[in-house]
């Protein structure tokens, strides 16, 4: 299938990862933000890393999104394993240092699965050994990489890279940078907010959308009875929130319309794209209406509170009270920190909530906040300080 590249962005991207000045802070990490089906995945993949590759490095991907299931600290140790596979001097060097003389490849004298986390071989020493037996800088992409901070073994892994880095930097290796990317900015900044993160300080910047460069390859690829306008559907882009996907349910929609006349391509394409956005929020909002009242009442809270959310404090508490009185439950409903619990475990499930090991929680979508204002589903949510308040005058008068 032909795809839209971007090889002039891939190449100032791979040229700024690779060149690492005395001042600068992307020996660090870079960390680029976008939201999900906006084309980065599709970059990375196609355009990045083929770029990176022409420059010399050595690229290993790891993709956290693409089995849910999988623990990130798994999935990030399985793809440098599957690049160590590929060369058999590092294997010797691996297997040397492990104090085996001999090296019986193929056979059962050292596997690769004593590459990883805890006993064993590191991360550090199997990417110094591939650093090393190769002669060329290492660029591990770590796509989706918020979910590495959702369990311990992803947590350790990203210790592990932040100790692979500090030695694959010094004189004495090629280097080592690791890009990580998200499709939520605040998720992906809790890798590299805090001093006890390993990527402290690296870089967050945001990926920049598809623009007028792609609308114009899009039209014309259309294959419709009329002409697109370029102006117009790069309007109606951004309204898709510049998802790609959106543009092609509607121009496949009007392939199939048969009796479609040149001069109305415009305007039912326009028409089109509306109804992709449309049933697009429908469907977020169809699993947000079956929820359980409390359920939507935790949800409701934490779209409103944003970064403010602590789920457990006693205004928070007070919050979720206040929104099932308004939303006319029975007097009796209550809120409280056993049942909130099971609220976002079920949200989590459902996977409109993302939790982080350090018990952080966040919408699972970013835009999904947007979306349930728009639908007054956040209209009666209290006021972070009115409900801090009323909590504090409540344990008072106890």
């Amino acid at each position: 299938m032909e795809i839209f590249h971007r090889t002039a962005l891939a190449a100032d991207m791979a040229g700024k990862i690779l060149f690492v000045s005395p001042t600068s802070a992307s020996s660090s990490g870079l960390f680029l933000a976008a939201p999900r089906r906006t084309g980065k995945s599709t970059f990375l993949r196609e355009d990045l890393r083929p770029q990176l590759e022409e420059k010399g490095a050595l690229v290993v991907y790891a993709d956290l999104w693409e089995d849910r299931k999988a623990d990130p600290g798994d999935v990030i140790v399985h793809a440098v394993r599957s690049e160590l596979a590929k060369h058999e001097g590092v294997i010797k060097r691996l297997a040397k240092a492990a104090g085996m003389e001999k090296v019986a490849l193929g056979g059962l004298s050292f596997s690769l699965d004593r590459v990883g986390l805890g006993d064993g071989v590191s991360l550090s020493a199997a990417l110094a050994a591939l650093s090393d037996e190769s002669g060329r800088p290492i660029v591990l992409i770590i796509d989706e990489a918020q979910h590495a901070i959702t369990s311990d073994k992803g947590n350790d892994a990203l210790f592990a890279l932040k100790a692979a880095r500090d030695e694959l930097n010094s004189s004495r290796h090629h280097g080592l940078r690791v890009v990580a990317t998200g499709s939520n900015r605040d998720k992906l900044a809790m890798l590299r907010n805090s001093r006890d993160q390993a990527f402290f300080g690296a870089p967050l910047v945001n990926f920049p959308p598809l623009g007028a460069d792609y609308i114009g390859w899009f039209c014309e690829r259309a294959d419709l009875p009329g002409p697109l306008d370029p102006a117009q559907v790069l309007d109606l882009f951004r309204r898709a929130s510049f998802r790609p996907e959106l543009l092609g349910a509607a121009a496949d929609a009007l392939r199939f319309a048969f009796d479609l006349q040149a001069d109305a391509v415009a305007g039912q394409f326009a028409q089109a794209v509306e109804e992709q956005i449309a049933a697009s929020n429908n469907e977020l909002l169809r699993v947000v209406h079956s929820l359980t009242p409390l359920q939507s009442a935790v949800l409701r809270v934490l779209a409103a509170r944003g970064n403010d959310y602590a789920p457990f404090e006693a205004g928070t508490i007070a919050a979720y009270q206040a929104v099932l009185q308004a939303t006319g439950q029975p007097a009796d409903a209550k809120a409280d920190v056993p049942g909130v619990q099971q609220a976002l475990l079920a949200l989590q499930e459902k996977t409109l909530v993302w939790r982080a090991a350090r018990g952080v929680y966040a919408l699972e979508e970013a835009s999904l906040s947007d979306l349930m204002a728009a639908d007054g589903l956040l209209a009666m949510v209290p006021p972070l300080a009115a409900t801090a308040a009323a909590a504090a005058k409540a344990t008072g008068a106890g």
